[in-house]
C-alpha cells in the first residue's frame, strides 16, 4: 500500500480522528504523591486532576467548562454558534477530519459499505499496514512539529504520542476482519447516537451541546482501541502529576504516563485567573479561536472530504 494513496491517508484520518480524545489527555490525572495523597486543594496540580476526571468520564463538555474562566466559556459557546470557534476540538491535531469521520459512519448503510472497503484494501494486509503505520506516523510527527498552532510543549507531547501510536499500530491486529466489522458496528452506532451528520450541527448545537453529543462516540473509540491492545485503561491509571514549580499566578505541573509500552512525558503550564488554575495552552488557543481573521487548517470545516481524503495542510 503506498502511504500517501488515498486508501492510505483515509486509514490516517480515521485512526487519527479517534485519536482525539488520547490527545486531549494532554496533561492529566490522579495522584501525584507517592504515597497516594491528593494535591492539595485548588493548587495547580490539582486543576490537572480535576480535568482528567472530566475526561476519564468522556465528559468533555464538562472539560470544556473546567479549562477556561467563565467568561470566556461564554464568550465560545457564542461564537460556536457563530461558527468562529471550534475549541476545543481545535487544540488537537486534525481536527478538522472529525466532522467528515462521524458523517462517514453515521451514514446510511455505513456498516456494509465501509466493511467491504475494508475487505477490498485491508483484509489480511498485515505487511502493507504496518508499513503504512510506520509512514504515517513519521509523517504525523513532522505535521505537529512543523504545522499547525501548538505551543513549543503541545508540540512535544503530541510527537511524543504518534512516535507511540505508531508503534502500537505496527503491531496490532489492524488487517483482522472480525476486529474490523465489531469496530465499525460499534462507531457506526455511536456516531448516529452522536447526531453530528453535518457541519452546520455542531453550529446549531452549540460548543456544550456539541460536546455532549460525542460522549458516546468517545466512549466507542476507548472501547475499539482496546479490542486492538491499546489499553487506555492502564495508561490513565499510571499517569503521575507532579507541580514543578509555582511563581505568582504561574505554575509549571510535570505529567508522566505510559502508553503503548512507552513513557510519555510532558509539561503542562498553569496560570491564576480570578483566583482560580487554568492550563495556559487552554486558555491561549480558546481567545485565538475567537480572533476574527484566525483560520487554520485545523479547525472544523464544511470543505473537508467525507471520506477524509483531503490532505492536511
Amino acid at each position: 500500500m503506498n502511504p500517501s494513496s488515498p486508501a492510505a491517508r483515509s486509514v490516517a484520518v480515521a485512526l487519527l480522528a479517534l485519536l482525539l480524545v488520547l490527545a486531549l489527555l494532554a496533561g492529566c490525572e490522579r495522584d501525584p504523591a507517592p504515597a497516594g495523597q491528593p494535591p492539595a486543594a485548588d493548587s495547580p496540580a490539582a486543576t490537572v486532576v480535576a480535568l482528567a476526571t472530566r475526561l476519564q468520564a468522556g465528559d468533555l463538555a464538562g472539560y470544556a467548562r473546567a479549562a477556561v474562566p467563565p467568561a470566556l466559556h461564554a464568550e465560545l459557546d457564542a461564537a460556536w454558534r457563530e461558527d468562529r470557534s471550534r475549541w476545543p476540538l481545535s487544540d488537537l491535531p486534525l481536527a478538522g477530519k472529525l466532522p467528515p469521520l462521524l458523517a462517514a459512519f453515521g451514514a446510511e448503510g455505513a456498516e456494509a459499505r465501509l466493511q467491504s472497503a475494508f475487505d477490498r484494501q485491508f483484509a489480511g494486509q498485515d505487511q502493507q499496514l504496518d508499513a503504512a503505520a510506520q509512514s504515517l506516523s513519521l509523517w504525523g510527527v513532522e505535521y505537529v512539529n512543523n504545522e499547525g498552532e501548538f505551543s513549543d510543549a503541545e508540540r512535544v507531547h503530541y510527537a511524543q504520542v504518534i512516535d507511540a501510536l505508531g508503534a502500537w499500530a505496527t503491531d496490532a491486529p489492524l488487517a483482522d476482519r472480525e476486529r474490523a466489522r465489531a469496530s465499525i458496528v460499534r462507531l457506526a452506532a455511536a456516531a448516529r447516537a452522536a447526531g453530528l451528520d453535518e457541519p452546520s450541527d455542531f453550529t446549531a448545537l452549540g460548543m456544550t451541546g456539541t460536546l455532549e453529543r460525542l460522549q458516546p462516540f468517545v466512549a466507542a473509540s476507548m472501547r475499539t482501541f482496546a479490542d486492538y491492545g491499546l489499553d487506555l485503561g492502564a495508561s490513565l491509571a499510571g499517569l503521575r502529576v507532579e507541580e514543578a514549580s509555582q511563581e505568582g499566578d504561574r505554575a509549571v505541573v510535570q505529567v508522566t504516563y505510559p502508553l503503548a509500552g512507552h513513557a510519555i512525558s510532558t509539561q503542562v503550564m498553569l496560570e491564576r485567573i480570578d483566583g482560580r488554575w487554568y492550563p495556559s495552552d487552554s486558555v491561549r488557543n480558546a481567545r485565538a479561536s475567537l480572533a476574527p481573521a484566525a483560520s487554520t487548517d485545523d479547525a472544523p470545516v464544511a470543505g473537508d472530504d467525507a471520506d477524509g481524503t483531503t490532505p492536511a495542510g
